[in-house]
């Protein structure tokens, strides 16, 4: 397995819209075995394909609690089915969106079908934590991060502070 780069606003590909997967083959698992490394190692719950640059309807995630056994959740072409109109409140971060919150209203329940890591068509009814984390990893393969969700004055000045961070990447502390 490889940590792959995660991309970061304002990259231009994290504007990109995902295309389906055609066949899940050993190319798409390597894949998604690469994105659950990348995803641990940068301490998130989600990651979706296109924020390491590949622009596939793929996303990975894993709710599990630091402490417990690791639970791998893997989607291939993840479409939501029905959505409820109650709606959660979560304090969202995003590893494309480094050191920012943003609370987003989402469905509080959803149901998600897709395929799984051998390429198997699954139906999963999501609440809480689960369905906000799905919903937020789909909206990356639609080309939206959470500075979406937040006004156009606080989302050009968030990205104008991940600009200045990206461009003192070069610079070593010691």
């Amino acid at each position: 397995m490889t940590i792959r780069k995660i991309l970061t606003e304002p990259d231009p590909i994290l504007k990109k819209i995902s295309i389906p997967v055609e066949v899940v083959g050993e190319e798409e698992q390597k894949l998604m075995d690469d994105m659950l490394e990348t995803m641990y190692d940068a301490k998130g719950i989600g990651l979706a394909a296109i924020q390491i640059g590949v622009p596939k309807r793929i996303i990975v995630m894993d709710l599990s609690k630091e402490g417990e056994k690791n639970d791998p959740m893997y989607f291939v072409n993840p479409v939501i089915k029905n959505k409820n109109q109650d709606l959660s409140k979560y304090e969202e971060g995003c590893l494309s969106v480094p050191n920012q919150f943003i609370e987003v209203n989402r469905p509080s329940m959803c149901e998600v079908e897709y395929l799984d890591y051998n390429g198997e068509k699954k139906n999963l009814k999501c609440d809480n934590l689960l369905a906000t984390c799905i919903q937020h990893e789909i909206d990356h393969l639609e080309g939206i991060t959470i500075l979406t969700y937040v006004s156009k004055l606080k989302r050009s000045m968030i990205v104008k502070k991940l600009s200045k961070t990206k461009a003192n990447e070069d610079r070593v502390v010691l």
